[in-house]
């Protein structure tokens, strides 16, 4: 049993350790920071927080975040937010061990992961200040630290830590940069997704993915090379409505980055949804590599083309095959037949009223590995063996039978397996 309670204690510290924080929990109990709390779940940047390891979170409170929060969009907000969001861990004591008065270290951000941090913009300077103090900026040349460290709100070692800073970090471009009015299909057709920019323009879809993008929208975009691939559908082959479908297949009605689309439970509700069918999908995760089950095929996530709230578009390996077109999955192939083990080979004989033939052979089972005796070769049998033998001679070879000492090994090796599993 204390195997068993091995393996029991290591699955419970695995399953703590994929959930190891959660930054809502975290911040719940500081009024001073309700809207940054609350922006981090309206830009699903909570989401991100929580699924990685090791990360610093830089709050400001609820004065200092106001103007952020009434002045611009919430794809500009969630850029200003995620800079303050460090992919390493600082506590208080690990911002004081800066020394040398001007003492700097830079460090990488939770922007530097969209892809659209053009040269330093996803990097951010964490200075040691003269009288102690710590200060933080962007590490965009000429930038100054204006954001400054305050206190140490929670801490996790070496997991997750909180701490305060004066104000949002404001590297230059942050605040103009915007997707309200970016052109879906024009930003597809330059990032290899052509066919699939002109089949949603010529059926209408583009259009429909435009309006929703306003309110949420996250499209999974095949490449171009998806659609030359020998999985892909003959789109020829099939009516407009069911085309229409398939591309409605590729979207959701909702702002889902690559964190929220991690912590999915069960299936997600695609804009392909209605009552004659559910065109659901399944998400698997292993690691940071996210992969799309739809019952027919899976597709890797490869990139991500935008993540600006409140629309995503991500490219995708394989085009997207809902089982209300295309039908289920195949079964398996059947499993083979299990190996009779010797000691419990039945023994097969002839029919009472069919005596055995030369012309009719009887029934032949394969043993599951050669033979070990040989009538040229083998050593010479054992009196039972004999008798045995010359038994299944006269019965025109109707049973199998096995050496002794093979069955003996086989008693011995169950014996063991089972004095193993009790202690």
């Amino acid at each position: 049993m204390g195997v068993l309670h091995l393996l029991f204690l290591t699955l419970s510290l695995t399953a703590i350790s994929t959930k190891a924080h959660n930054i809502t929990q975290i911040l719940s109990p500081f009024p001073d920071y309700t809207t940054f709390n609350n922006l981090l779940t309206q830009t699903k940047l909570a989401d991100e927080i929580n699924n990685r390891r090791t990360i610093t979170v830089l709050v400001v409170n609820n004065v200092a975040i106001s103007d952020l929060a009434t002045k611009h969009p919430l794809s500009t907000i969630k850029t200003a937010l995620s800079l303050l969001v460090l992919l390493d861990y600082f506590d208080g004591a690990k911002l004081h061990q800066l020394s040398g008065g001007a003492a700097t270290t830079t460090t990488t951000t939770l922007y530097q992961t969209t892809g659209r941090a053009e040269g330093n913009l996803g990097f951010v300077n964490i200075t040691d200040l003269k009288g102690g103090k710590v200060g933080f900026g962007s590490a965009v040349a000429g930038s100054a630290s204006d954001s400054a460290y305050k206190k140490e709100v929670k801490k996790i070692p070496y997991n997750i830590s909180v701490l305060e800073v004066t104000e949002p970090i404001m590297a230059p471009g942050i605040l103009s940069s915007s997707a309200s009015d970016m052109n879906i299909t024009a930003r597809l057709e330059k990032t290899g997704c052509k066919t699939f920019a002109a089949l949603i323009t010529s059926t209408g879809v583009a259009k429909l993915f435009q309006a929703a993008a306003n309110k949420g929208l996250t499209v999974f975009a095949p490449s171009d090379e998806a659609f030359r691939a020998p999985n892909a559908p003959d789109l020829s082959k099939l009516t407009n409505a069911e085309v229409v479908s398939i591309l409605q297949y590729h979207a959701l009605a909702s702002y889902s980055p690559i964190g929220t689309l991690k912590t999915a439970k069960g299936p997600i509700i695609t804009m392909a949804t209605n009552g004659a069918g559910k065109f659901d999908l399944t998400v698997t995760t292993a690691g940071d590599e996210v992969t799309l089950e739809t019952g027919v095929d899976s597709s890797r996530i490869a990139s991500t083309l935008i993540d600006s709230t409140p629309l995503c578009i991500f490219t995708v390996d394989n085009v997207l095959l809902p089982p209300e077109l295309f039908g289920k999955a195949p079964l398996p192939a059947p499993a083979a037949e299990p190996v009779i083990s010797p000691s419990h080979a039945p023994v097969v004989s002839s029919p009472s009223k069919a005596p055995v033939s030369a012309k009719a052979p009887s029934p032949v089972f394969s043993p599951p590995a050669p033979p070990l005796e040989s009538p040229e070769e083998g050593p010479a049998e054992e009196p039972s063996q004999v008798e045995d033998s010359t038994a299944d001679s006269e019965a025109g070879a109707s049973s199998v039978k096995y050496p002794a000492f093979v069955q003996a090994v086989l008693s011995a090796s169950a014996t063991v397996v089972v004095s193993v599993f009790l202690s």
